[in-house]
């Protein structure tokens, strides 16, 4: 059902990022008596990532960056999006190429506007 639509998210985070907590994080985290289902994350840069999750638990996203000892600084749900991530498994992450970044920054620039 609905359950499972994918919603993504731009998400900025106090301390620099570790390919252990994108792991983590696409892995699937232990919050509010369940474990998330895995999502598929990616860095954007040393603070930033995105994530697609196909699940809404309450504060899902900032609960599992605290699971692993984060705090989100900022969060963005993001509706228009340039980045495929291709074949990839979900559970799974990739780094974000300096083309790619372009176009997700000119698009957060853009939707900022409103």
């Amino acid at each position: 059902g609905s359950n499972f639509h994918e919603k993504e998210y731009i998400v900025k985070i106090n301390k620099p990022i570790t390919a252990k907590f994108l792991e983590g994080m696409a892995a699937g985290v232990p919050i509010l008596d369940t474990f998330t289902r895995p999502s598929i994350v990616s860095s954007i840069d040393k603070y930033t990532f995105r994530i697609i999750i196909t699940q809404g638990l309450n504060r899902q996203i900032r609960r599992m960056c605290e699971y692993f000892d984060y705090k989100v600084t900022n969060l963005q749900r993001v509706r228009i999006m340039n980045i495929t991530l291709g074949h990839l498994q979900v559970g799974t992450y990739r780094n974000v190429s300096k083309k790619e970044l372009e176009i997700l920054k000119e698009i957060i620039v853009t939707n900022n506007k409103w």
